[in-house]
């Protein structure tokens, strides 16, 4: 069994940080790795290994593995904007990708002896990425907000800024285009809600034209259709740690 916990973010953290959770699995367990528009950082500890603290890039389709008890990861997931800063980089050849954060800083030295404490963690991952204002930061945050139900043109509009433009600060601060971003966002809507709300009522909440095309996108990103999904019938791609 997997077990997943939620951890608080302070207040001071949240513009920066949306989520931090711990992970352990206790038995060997079906693990899924949902589609994500956000960037996420996880360090994963193992008995008897140093810990490793990677990057995870956007993530556009789902993956299935096996997990094995023992390791544990604790996940920050930085919000849409946000990790161009704390990365020093374009996230646009990050999407599908985990990288040792050594492998893009060059060194781990900025956060040498990270704290296993969660609130620790996010605070050292955050101070790291201190420095000015981020305006390319904000109005990517700002534009995520919207174009899952605006669309990229409203959306732009309503920043004053060209269509393209809005591509770009989108490829350079998130790694994927605005509309692949919206419908990552209207599949984990469709997870979220999934167990608790009628999949029509579920569609047009969702941002869906109907039923038939949340299950459509909802194939293509997870590999089966949510009723298979929901029911538990899907099977790992790998065992983890081989991919």
């Amino acid at each position: 069994m997997l077990k997943r916990r939620p951890i608080g973010v302070a207040p001071e953290l949240r513009p920066w940080i949306s989520e931090i959770t711990a992970l352990h699995a206790d038995a060997d367990t079906v693990v899924v790795d949902e589609p994500d528009h956000a960037t996420t950082l996880t360090l994963r500890s193992a008995p008897g290994e140093s810990p490793r603290l990677v990057v995870m890039g956007p993530r556009t389709r789902a993956l299935y593995f096996t997990g094995a008890p023992g390791p544990s990861c604790l996940k920050v997931r930085v919000r849409p904007g946000r990790a161009r800063r704390l990365l020093g980089r374009s996230l646009r050849g990050l999407v599908d990708q985990v990288v040792p954060l050594s492998e893009l800083w060059g060194s781990a030295d900025p956060l040498a002896g990270l704290p296993a404490d969660p609130d620790a963690f996010a605070r050292a991952l955050v101070a790291a990425a201190r420095g000015g204002p981020d305006v390319r930061g904000d109005l990517v945050g700002e534009a995520a907000g919207m174009v899952s139900a605006a669309g990229v043109r409203t959306s732009a509009d309503r920043l004053h800024i060209s269509e393209r433009h809005l591509r770009t600060l989108f490829a350079d601060g998130v790694g994927v285009a605005p509309k692949r971003f919206a419908r990552i966002d209207r599949v984990r809507t469709v997870l979220e809600h999934g167990t608790t709300r009628p999949w029509s009522e579920l569609a047009l909440a969702a941002g869906y034209a109907d039923h038939s095309h949340m299950t459509a996108e909802f194939r293509s990103l997870m590999g089966v259709p949510p009723t298979v999904f929901f029911a538990g019938g899907v099977s790992p791609d790998v065992h983890c740690g081989t991919s």
